[in-house]
């Protein structure tokens, strides 16, 4: 009788490395950055499942990196947002307060062509402060990285 053959699945980069050349490429494209803005609409109370699966394919690239969000829906995204601060948080990152939130009304009036994106002074006011603290965040927290990865070479010293 023979041995069975037995797959070892890791669900998560954060665990072994990925073997997967689109998702080593992925990993290697969050890894420059250091800060993101996420958009997301919201769907079943919730982001979608595409979001989700490309922020799973990272783990430790969006360590210690700010991320903001973008939401839009019935809600203005908020739900999907809600569950994305989550999800930043548990990989380390640091969610800023700041958020935009395109509720459905604005969103159906821009998309046909009522409005323009650009006209909605809310979302502008938001966009802004959201852009301006993902920002600030992302350099301090350069710098803080910078530090540790000098810090680490000492000790290695």
């Amino acid at each position: 009788m023979s041995k069975p053959k037995i797959a070892i699945v890791v669900g998560s980069s954060a665990w072994a490395p990925s073997q997967n050349e689109v998702a080593q490429r992925w990993q290697k494209k969050v890894a420059e950055f250091d800060g993101f803005i996420f958009t997301a609409a919201e769907y079943n109370h919730g982001p979608t499942a595409v979001l989700k699966n490309a922020i799973d394919y990272a783990a430790n690239e969006w360590n210690k990196k700010s991320a903001g969000f973008v939401g839009y829906g019935s809600v203005g995204g908020s739900r999907a947002v809600e569950q994305l601060r989550l999800y930043a948080v548990e990989l380390q990152m640091a969610p800023v307060k700041s958020a935009v939130h395109i509720a459905w009304g604005d969103f159906l009036a821009v998309r046909q062509g009522e409005k323009k994106l650009e006209d909605l002074e809310h979302l502008n006011q938001a966009a802004t402060a959201l852009v301006n603290d993902v920002a600030w965040w992302a350099k301090v927290l350069k710098a803080a990285r910078q530090a540790d990865a000098v810090a680490d070479e000492v000790k290695a010293a």
